[in-house]
Parts: structure tokens; sequence; C-alpha cells
């Protein structure tokens, strides 16, 4: 069994690698300069990672699944950045067509109404 002590540095230094990775990440992609990366190693966490705002949370205990981890959770991020602005159209254009069908309805109802 681990000291607390030595549980420590292997997690300062997992840490360390970790953001070692991110550095080597954005400058491959170019992108997520914004992001910074944290290891919170938790065996009773359902997630492997996650990006809350802009910091990359790693939850896997095993500092190489900490290291996949933070590459799926970046690339994920990466990709989802890409994605948001057809994210913003199809909502606009899906708040559009309600207000339509809803302006449609109350003319319907109006009608409706005059004829019972």
């Amino acid at each position: 069994m681990k000291s607390v002590q030595s549980q420590r540095v292997t997690i300062d230094i997992g840490q360390d690698r970790l953001i070692e990775e991110l550095g080597r990440l954005q400058q491959k992609l170019g992108l997520g300069y914004e992001l910074s990366v944290v290891w919170l190693p938790d065996s009773r966490s359902k997630l492997s990672g996650e990006v809350k705002g802009d910091q990359i949370r790693i939850y896997e205990e095993d500092e190489e699944k900490a290291l996949e981890t933070l590459k799926h959770e970046f690339l994920d991020y990466a990709i989802s950045k890409v994605m948001e602005p057809y994210e913003r159209i199809a909502n606009k254009l899906i708040g559009l067509v309600n207000e339509e069908a809803y302006r449609r309805k109350e003319k319907l109802v109006e009608v409706l109404t005059k004829l019972i």
C-alpha cells in the first residue's frame, strides 16, 4: 500500500504529464489554448473525465488511462466547438418554426371559437 506522500508525488508527476500532453495537443491542433487540465483520481466517479468550463477534469486513477481520457476529452471539446455554429443555426430555426406553428394554431383557434 502506498503512503499518502507517495500517492501525492505520483499524482503530481501524473498531473505534470497531463499538462505536457495538453500542451502537445494544443500545439498539434492549434486550438484549445483556453483549456487547462486537472487530475482528480476518483474510483467512485462514473465518468472518466469531463470538460467543465475551460477545465478538463480527469477522474481515472491509472495514469495511462488518464492520458487517454485527456485526449478523448480534448478531441470531444474541439469537435463540439466546430459544431457550435450549426447547433445555434438549428436552434434558431427550430425557434422560428415553433413561433410560426404557434401563430397558425392561435389563428385556427380564433376562427374555430367564432364558429362555435
